[in-house]
């Protein structure tokens, strides 16, 4: 086994928590059971990681086998990475075609080496009709890194990638030209949507939640409503205003559903406007730059917190539709123009 390959298994297995070696070890499916059984655990990580690494220089471990080891440590811990959704489509007219996993793996493979010599790439197929595609990137002078990877998720059959972000930006046009050729579609974009979890993001694009979207024509603040409470009440006691409680929980669930929402970490919005004033001569008047503006909503569960905000009084009900309509639009990017 090469002394590159024994030092990429060595700092793949050293990142791996104690408490879930052996279920990766069994999902990479590499070493034999009987070979397993061998392994003390109890024993300190670094005595581990060395008979391990003993272990897979007697099979001959490849690359190719680090890689894959790689991509399930990767897949365990979907959350360390920053996750873009990229959207395919045909051209006018063009039917949809049978999908041959072989052929996409073969196709994506060989346009990326065509293009570059030096760069690995590792697949691996999950049940959901899914393959993830790890890419180590070189250049035509140096070979590739094997620790700043790209991570491809294509579903099968389907018009949506979803990438790790990666710094390597010359790459993506590559990238995307490889997944659009194998994958027998027309065109890429890159879709404003993004968050550190990829089920979350295979929800929104695949609509695989429950979730109705209804409009609200309500203008008035809900301190200038009428909400009903009898003028001769001790002012003293606390009255909670059932009927408006209701009306809040009902809106909330039109909007947001009973269901668990999606998980985002972050909403973004730019606000590009032309300064509007009926005085001449004002210096803002003059300027032809629009004026820009960056608001951003930050949660550990972004669409849960929105869902939140009325029922417990902190916002109106309904909230703006800037907000409410993240899943739906499929976006958690927004840039906001004059008309």
């Amino acid at each position: 086994m090469d002394e590159t390959v024994a030092e990429f298994i060595k700092r793949t297995i050293l990142k791996i928590p104690m408490n879930e070696l052996i279920t990766i070890l069994k999902a990479w499916d590499f070493l034999s059971e009987n070979q397993l059984q061998t392994i003390n655990f109890r024993q300190r990580k670094e005595s581990l990681v060395q008979h391990l690494v003993r272990l897979c220089e007697e099979k001959h471990a490849s690359l190719n086998d680090a890689a894959l080891l790689d991509i399930i440590y990767t897949q365990f811990h979907q959350h360390q990475k920053i996750w873009d959704v990229f959207q395919m489509s045909k051209g006018p007219g063009e039917d949809v075609d049978l999908f041959d996993m072989k052929q996409f793996k073969n196709s994506f493979k060989k346009i990326l080496q065509r293009a570059l010599k030096n760069v690995t790439v590792s697949f691996r197929e999950t049940e959901e009709n899914a393959v993830w595609i790890r890419i180590a990137w070189g250049t035509q002078y140096t070979k590739p890194n094997q620790y700043k990877p790209t991570y491809v998720v294509y579903y099968s059959q389907t018009p949506y990638a979803f990438t790790s972000s990666s710094r390597l930006r010359r790459n993506a046009p590559l990238l995307g030209q490889a997944l659009t050729v194998a994958s027998k579609h027309h065109q890429i974009v890159k879709m404003d949507l993004r968050s550190r979890y990829l089920d979350s993001l295979k929800a929104i694009v695949f609509k695989q939640y429950n979730q109705i979207f209804e409009t609200h024509n309500s203008t008035t603040p809900l301190q200038e409503r009428n909400l009903g409470l009898d003028i001769n009440m001790d002012s003293r006691i606390i009255h909670e205003n059932i009927a408006e409680k209701e009306r809040v929980q009902q809106i909330t669930q039109e909007t947001f559903g009973d269901y668990p929402q999606p998980r985002l970490e972050f909403a973004q919005y730019k606000l590009e406007t032309k300064f509007k004033s009926d005085l001449n001569g004002s210096i803002l008047a003059e300027r032809e730059e629009p004026l820009r503006c960056l608001i951003k909503f930050s949660s550990p569960h972004l669409l849960e917190a929105l869902k939140s905000l009325a029922p417990a009084g902190i916002a109106d009900a309904p909230l703006s539709p800037l907000l409410t309509c993240i899943p739906n639009k499929r976006m958690n990017y927004f840039k906001i123009r004059d008309k």
